[in-house]
């Protein structure tokens, strides 16, 4: 019993926590790329990077936060098993197998996005100007305001100078931080399918090329 207990934590979990992974690619811009975002692969999370200088003063205004930022990093996930530093078989299996409460976890950082991620594997994605202000617009909306604007801090994050934010939707096996991320890219226009894995995500992202059509130009 103890064994399939390991087991089944070691695979909930591994749809939930981060490890590092491979080395980057490179975006290909044109002339309707106005910035470049980035898929960062935690191994089995993947986070969205936007750079701060990107966001208006009037959206997403939790970048307030992060004063000294160049990019801020998100992603999103079950509220209790993200913010736990060793969660347990209980909590791992309810953020699997029962819809829960989410939270989005903001990373500023400083320096080129490569730099900041040297073992995890990035993908830069250029953007046109329609596609940045619809990402910007999703992660805004993604956060679970009331009628509170800026949110407030839940607590500090997992790494760096982070941030935990009350978000929008239940968390779940079908519905996780890889979808979400595939969910953000589609606001951005890229035409890619909700994932369960960080392969499904980035597979999609490596396969095809603006040539394509898949990917916006």
């Amino acid at each position: 019993m103890i064994n399939l207990g390991k087991t089944v934590l070691l695979a909930l979990g591994l749809l939930f926590i981060g490890c590092r992974s491979l080395v980057p690619d490179q975006a290909v811009a044109d002339a309707n790329t106005v910035s470049i975002i980035h898929v960062v692969s935690h191994g089995w999370h993947a986070g969205i990077v936007v750079r701060r200088s990107d966001i208006p003063e009037a959206s997403w205004p939790e970048k307030r936060d992060f004063p000294n930022a160049d990019y801020l990093e998100v992603g999103w996930g079950d509220r209790d098993y993200y913010q736990s530093h060793d969660p347990g078989l209980g909590t791992t299996l309810k953020a699997g197998l029962w819809p829960t409460a989410s939270v989005l976890h903001v990373v500023g950082f400083r320096g080129p996005v490569i730099g900041n991620f040297p073992h995890s594997k990035v993908i830069a994605l250029p953007v046109s100007r329609d596609g940045l202000t619809q990402l910007i617009a999703f992660i805004d909306a993604a956060h679970d305001r009331a009628d509170h604007r800026p949110l407030r801090s839940l607590g500090r994050g997992l790494y760096g100078d982070s941030h935990y934010y009350p978000a929008r939707g239940r968390f779940h096996l079908f519905n996780n931080c890889n979808g979400w991320t595939a969910r953000a890219l589609r606001a951005a226009g890229y035409a890619v399918d909700d994932a369960m894995t960080v392969g499904g995500l980035l597979g999609q992202l490596e396969r095809d090329t603006p040539e394509t059509g898949k990917l916006p130009r």
